[in-house]
């Protein structure tokens, strides 16, 4: 078979399974919501236990990355995004299942080889990148507000 390159673009979009884009964001929306909801509600019953905001949000991302981490161990996590979509990559739990999930795909390899080689294949970048970006970021704040 053979297909020129102005045929191409026609004959791909036409085998192409269509993507429900308005349903997608519309699940994406009500789980991350969800997600952030729920975070909300720890962060509540924290503070009604007698811990101070801070405290109860520090321990609120502590219990949303190990609920995250646990779900991702036996394989809920997975169904849930696959359902969800960007709604639970977007708040912390994303980001422990990105750390968790490769952690448990090279587990076989070994705690050093395995585990702590790829641990970071996913996040790493995240970090990295948003680390360099806010170190961007500051030396322009503190060179305006040396100029300014």
């Amino acid at each position: 078979m053979n297909i020129g390159k102005q045929n191409y673009p026609r004959y791909v979009n036409a085998r192409a399974p269509r993507s429900a884009i308005v349903q997608n964001c519309i699940r994406a929306f009500f789980v991350g919501g969800f997600i952030c909801m729920f975070g909300e509600s720890l962060n509540h019953i924290y503070m009604a236990l007698g811990m101070s905001k801070e405290n109860a949000g520090t321990l609120c991302s502590i219990t949303l990355v190990f609920v995250a981490v646990l779900l991702t161990g036996l394989g809920v996590f997975d169904k849930i995004a696959k359902f969800a979509g960007a709604g639970t990559l977007v708040p912390i739990t994303g980001f422990a299942n990105s750390v968790a999930s490769p952690a448990m795909d090279s587990h076989a390899e070994g705690a050093i080889l395995g585990i702590g080689v790829k641990i970071f294949t996913v996040a790493g970048p995240v970090l990295l990148y948003g680390t360099l970006a806010g170190a961007i970021y500051g030396v322009i704040y503190y060179l305006v507000g040396i100029l300014f």
